[in-house]
C-alpha cells in the first residue's frame, strides 16, 4: 500500500485573510500528524490574493515547530528565482533544527504572473534552462559532493550537518519527468492540474531512472484532488468550489479568494462553463470514504507511484479536517 501525504496551497477562503489562512495551515498540519500522514508539503505562489504561501521556507520553519513526527517540506520552491547556493543554506538550517523531517521539493514554473517573475529576477539573467544544474548544484551543496572541477569546488553550505533534506523534483510535464530520472531525484507529478498525463510521466520517470548520490531506485508521487465526506452529496457539495476556483483560474483570472460552497453553488455557470467542469472531472475522487479509497487504489494501479499526496480545497476547515480523518481511518493509517 501508498503512503499518503498532503500538499497546502493556503488558500483564502471567501471570508477570510491571509492570516487566518496560515492559522487553518498550522491547524491542517497538527491534525496531519495526529492521523499518521507521512508528509505535509507547502507551495510557492507569489503576488497572489487568494494563496497565503510566498515563501515555503518559512512556514517549514513554523509547522516544523508546532508539529511532532511528520515531515515538511516545499511543494516547491521554485528554483530558477533562486541560487541554489542559498536554497541549500536554508534547507540546511532546517535540516539541522528539524533532523530527518525536511523535504525540499523543487519546481520549475514561476509560481505567478510574469510581472512577479521579472521582479524576482531583477537584477539577473536566468533561465528554465539553468535548471538542471541548479538542481546539480544544489544537490553537491546539500550532499557536500561538489566535483572538483565544480566552480565552486571549495565551498560549503552551512551549517554543516551530518544529515541532509530529501530532495524531490516536482512537475507536470513529461520533461519535468525525464529531469528528475537523468538527476537520480525522487520524482513528484501534479495529476490534479498537470495537462500531461501521469500515467505516462511515472513510467518515463522509472524507465529512465540513473542511480545517483540521492536514490538507489526510482521513488515517486502523485499529488491528486481528494474530497471525502460522510455522504456522496456533501462531498460533490464541497468539491463545488474548486469546480468554481479552477474554471476561473483556466481563463486567466484568478479569484480574489477560494469560493464557499454557497457562492459556488448560487454562480451562474454558462453551458460552457458546465463543460469545463465536466471536462476536469477525471482530476479529482469525490465521494465516500469506501468510494475514494476504491478509487484511489484503482487510480496508483495504473500510476504506480509509492506514494499519494491529496490535495483537498475545502473552504470550510472542520469540513477539510473532517475530509482528512475519514481518509486516515479508511486507509486504517497510525497516528
Amino acid at each position: 500500500m501508498f503512503k499518503l501525504g498532503i500538499l497546502d496551497q493556503s488558500q483564502i477562503g471567501e471570508g477570510r485573510t491571509a492570516a487566518s489562512a496560515l492559522a487553518e495551515t498550522t491547524e491542517l498540519a497538527q491534525e496531519a500528524d495526529k492521523l499518521g500522514y507521512s508528509r505535509y508539503w507547502v507551495s510557492e505562489h507569489h503576488a497572489s490574493q487568494a494563496l497565503a504561501h510566498s515563501s515555503p521556507e518559512v512556514l517549514i520553519a513554523h509547522l516544523a515547530a508546532k508539529t511532532n513526527r511528520i515531515r515538511l517540506g516545499s511543494g516547491g520552491i521554485m528554483l530558477p528565482h533562486y541560487s541554489a547556493y542559498k536554497v541549500a543554506e536554508n534547507f540546511r538550517l532546517l535540516e539541522a533544527l528539524h533532523p530527518g523531517r525536511i523535504d525540499v521539493g523543487l519546481g520549475r514554473a514561476p509560481g505567478g504572473m510574469p510581472i512577479s517573475t521579472r521582479a524576482l529576477q531583477e537584477g539577473k539573467y536566468t533561465s528554465v534552462d539553468q535548471y538542471p544544474q541548479q538542481v546539480a548544484d544544489l544537490t553537491g551543496y546539500l550532499y557536500d559532493s561538489l566535483p572538483p572541477s565544480h566552480r565552486f569546488a571549495a565551498l560549503h553550505a552551512s551549517p554543516i550537518i551530518e544529515t541532509a533534506p530529501e530532495i524531490w523534483l516536482l512537475g507536470s510535464s513529461y520533461d519535468s519527468a525525464r529531469i528528475a530520472a537523468d538527476q537520480g531525484a525522487a520524482f513528484g507529478f501534479a495529476q490534479f492540474f498537470g495537462n500531461a498525463d501521469c500515467e505516462q510521466a511515472l513510467r518515463i520517470y522509472r524507465e529512465n531512472f540513473k542511480p545517483s548520490i540521492l536514490n538507489e531506485k526510482a521513488h515517486s508521487l502523485a499529488a491528486i484532488m481528494v474530497i471525502c465526506a460522510d455522504t456522496e452529496g456533501e462531498a460533490k457539495r464541497l468539491a463545488s468550489s474548486s469546480d468554481l476556483f479552477f474554471l476561473s483560474l483556466g481563463r486567466g483570472a484568478l479569484l480574489p479568494s477560494f469560493p464557499s460552497a454557497e457562492t459556488a453553488t448560487n454562480y451562474p455557470y454558462t453551458p460552457g462553463d458546465l463543460a469545463l467542469i465536466q471536462d476536469r472531472q477525471h482530476k479529482r475522487i469525490v465521494g465516500t470514504p469506501e468510494q475514494v479509497k476504491e478509487q484511489m487504489i484503482k487510480l496508483n494501479e495504473a500510476y504506480q507511484a509509492d506514494e499519494l499526496m491529496v490535495v483537498s480545497p475545502i473552504h470550510d476547515v472542520a469540513a477539510r479536517i473532517h475530509s482528512y480523518r475519514l481518509l486516515a481511518e479508511v486507509f486504517d493509517m497510525q497516528g
